[in-house]
């Protein structure tokens, strides 16, 4: 793109992914405006790194709403406004309908607490400690009406540890989402990553499987 890449942040809680995002920004290592920061809680933390940085923060209380259509509705209206040229899920706990998704394809990401195409949902710390798994970590991906199941884009992995914890594995796996995240985003901003046929492309290759870093890397 010839100007800044226009990107707006969903988020629900704390917001630490956004601010890995607000931080690459303002470094210069992310060719990109934030545009705004949407929250469907107005008490998210999330909202106040946004203000701090400079950023239109902006909150879809959906309980004010008559039921969830009117809410996401809303949640539409607002982000439409903003007119965003990328949309980065951050944290936003509420599944997207199918429209706005549609409307968005190509253009919206999300990251999953888990080695995608496993452990789809919430709790993927207490999951992979239950299944026993050697390996977990996070993925970016191309968000799609399917929950957690648009194509991946770039994964970090690490291994399991003895002694792990739930509270263990998400400090170490959050550690890497704020490494993949913004690098996600710089693709997808720079024209370098692309969704086609239904599948991740970058730098003009069809990934087949994600980009994967892995914890020492």
């Amino acid at each position: 793109m010839s100007t800044p890449a226009r990107v707006a942040v969903l988020i629900s809680g704390s917001g630490t992914n956004l601010q890995a995002i607000l931080d690459a920004a303002a470094a210069g290592e992310l060719p990109v405006t934030i545009c705004g920061v949407l929250s469907d809680r107005p008490d998210a933390a999330g909202l106040e790194r946004a203000r701090r940085a400079g950023v239109p923060a902006i909150a879809v209380d959906y309980r004010e709403h008559p039921d969830r259509a009117a809410a996401e509705a809303a949640l539409g209206q607002q982000l439409d406004a903003l007119a965003p040229d990328i949309v980065v899920l951050a944290g936003f706990m509420r599944i997207l309908p199918d429209e706005l998704v549609e409307r968005y394809a190509g253009r919206m990401l999300n990251v999953h607490p888990s080695l995608l195409p496993k452990f789809r949902g919430l709790d993927t710390f207490r999951r992979v400690l239950e299944a026993g798994d050697a390996w977990h970590g996070s993925t970016v991906h191309f968000v799609v009406p399917e929950l957690d199941a648009g194509p991946r884009i770039i994964r970090y992995r690490i291994a399991v540890r003895p002694g792990d914890t739930a509270a263990s594995l998400k400090q170490r796996v959050q550690a890497g989402e704020y490494r993949i995240y913004p690098r996600a985003i710089r693709w997808l901003a720079e024209g370098r990553l692309a969704l086609r046929d239904g599948a991740a492309w970058l730098d003009g290759r069809r990934l087949d499987e994600p980009v994967t870093v892995d914890e020492a890397a």
